[in-house]
């Protein structure tokens, strides 16, 4: 339902129950209270008039005069309605939302699938099973929404891979056993894999993750993904930040502020998760993936404040700041990223608690080496229904970043902007020539609150479908 000057009104695809429930849907929903607000549920019983015993009526929010509900209402609706009928016995659901289109198809079954979403994996007596679904259409719509639903389970897909990962437990979730299952997402999907080992990690040069990563029990690892399309004659290259538990290392954070840390991953699943979808979709684009993967602890052999380090590709940092540590195992990434040539670099993390100060929860900060690049990444994002905004990287702000004794520090003495210095940090180590993207998802990679829409509490699979579509992009000619 359509929020209306005067009520509900009904959107289209509630033709069938409305005429089966006499013409009084409408009416009975405003009687109910209902306002057709975004993701509002109202339920009604259908008394035996329809093969199914409830009606879950959702709110679209309000739209234009004549315009159809856009595709994050329908995505939204759709988790919404799903979500209040899979937290009960519902064995079936059926969705009755405008799927006029393949682009309303795709986001209707999409918000479906993601609002069915459960981690059961920790709960006693819960399989994960879940309620089927079923996207209803006319017969002259049914290629259409075939066609959007298909891709809708791509996406979906790759988005739920990235919250397992992200919800799992980092005594379940560490280095090793996330290359591994990153080796068996490479493996089904047809992709190329190599990992790098704490011994090949060394002998390597990449001080970043090895630095960050010597204070755990468990050593790190870099995972290189590859998809390549024989039409192809661009490279996109993604690094994730995937930090599987951040302590803080011996700049220790206060403990509350750990609770949600097995989350520091979010980036590395989300590269993960779009390229399993990017191996299904075969835009014509080669794209490489880096899952750069530490753990970051206080153990006896934990890097210190004042200790410097070489990054891959001969650059030193001093670490001033251990819990600044996603940014140098990300810059090891990044200096690789020169041998595969890249025509455009992007970068996925969930890197500073300024994003949050600065954008919220739910607001991604994307930030480039130059400005075209960062804006048709965050058209991109947009098209593909994330919420980002376009910052900049002040030339000022760099100095902050001098040290003393080594090429740069990691952290600035200057608390202001946080974001923007690990941006500019991270800029350090993007090979010349090359057109970069960071993207910061802080607090869009982590859901705390009540879910809503068909976003739960959790991880959320943030970015996946922005780089899917930033690869379509370059595919097409459009970025």
């Amino acid at each position: 339902m359509i929020q209306g000057p005067d009520g509900p009104v009904l959107a289209p695809g509630a033709e069938d129950a409305d005429a089966a429930l006499d013409g009084t849907l409408a009416s009975t929903l405003t009687a109910l209270g209902a306002t057709g607000k975004q993701d509002e549920i109202t339920k009604i019983a259908t008394g035996g008039k329809l093969t199914a015993p409830v009606i879950v009526a959702v709110g679209l929010g309000a739209v234009d005069d004549g315009e159809p509900a856009g595709a994050e209402a329908l995505r939204r609706g759709a988790g919404a309605a799903v979500r209040a009928l899979a937290s009960g016995k519902a064995g079936s659901i059926a969705l009755a939302l405008p799927a006029g289109d393949a682009a309303q198809a795709e986001a209707v079954a999409l918000g479906a699938l993601l609002g069915r979403y459960a981690f059961t994996r920790y709960r006693a007596g819960e399989n994960g099973t879940s309620a089927s679904l079923t996207l209803l259409t006319s017969a002259a719509q049914a290629a259409d929404a075939h066609q959007g639903a298909s891709r809708a389970e791509v996406l979906a897909a790759a988005m739920i891979l990235a919250r397992d990962l992200i919800n799992t437990s980092p005594s379940h979730l560490y280095p090793e056993t996330f290359a591994a299952q990153a080796e068996q997402v490479a493996h089904a999907a047809g992709l190329t894999v190599e990992v790098l080992d704490e011994e090949a990690l060394a002998s390597g040069g990449y001080g970043g993750i090895t630095g960050v990563g010597q204070g755990s029990a468990r050593p790190p690892r870099l995972v290189r993904l590859g998809y390549s399309h024989p039409e192809a004659t661009k490279t996109v290259v993604y690094v994730g930040k995937g930090i599987t538990f951040d302590s803080g290392g011996l700049s220790l954070k206060p403990s509350t502020a750990m609770e949600a840390m097995k989350s520091d991953m979010s980036g590395a699943a989300a590269v993960l998760g779009s390229l399993q979808a990017l191996a299904a979709l075969r835009p014509a684009v080669n794209v490489v993936g880096y899952l750069a993967l530490a753990e970051n602890m206080p153990g006896g052999n934990a890097q210190r404040p004042s200790d410097v380090i070489t990054i891959f590709g001969g650059k030193t940092v001093e670490v001033l700041n251990t819990d600044a540590e996603g940014r140098l195992v990300m810059a090891d990434a990044l200096a690789r990223s020169e041998q595969d040539s890249p025509d455009l670099l992007i970068d996925v993390a969930t890197l500073t608690g300024a994003q949050l100060v600065a954008l919220g929860t739910r607001i991604a900060g994307v930030m480039g080496n130059e400005d075209e690049a960062r804006d048709g990444v965050v058209d991109a994002a947009r098209r593909a229904g994330e919420q980002v905004w376009p910052m900049p990287l002040p030339a000022e702000l760099r100095k902050g970043l001098d040290s003393a004794v080594a090429d740069i520090a990691n952290v600035s003495g200057d608390r202001f902007g946080g974001m923007l210095v690990a941006g500019l940090f991270l800029r350090e180590f993007v090979p010349d020539g090359v057109r970069w993207v960071h993207v910061d998802i802080a607090g869009p990679a982590f859901h705390e609150g009540e879910p809503y829409g068909y976003t739960p509490k959790g991880g959320t699979g943030a970015a996946v479908r922005m780089l899917v579509q930033v690869a379509e992009d370059v595919a097409g000619g459009r970025l």
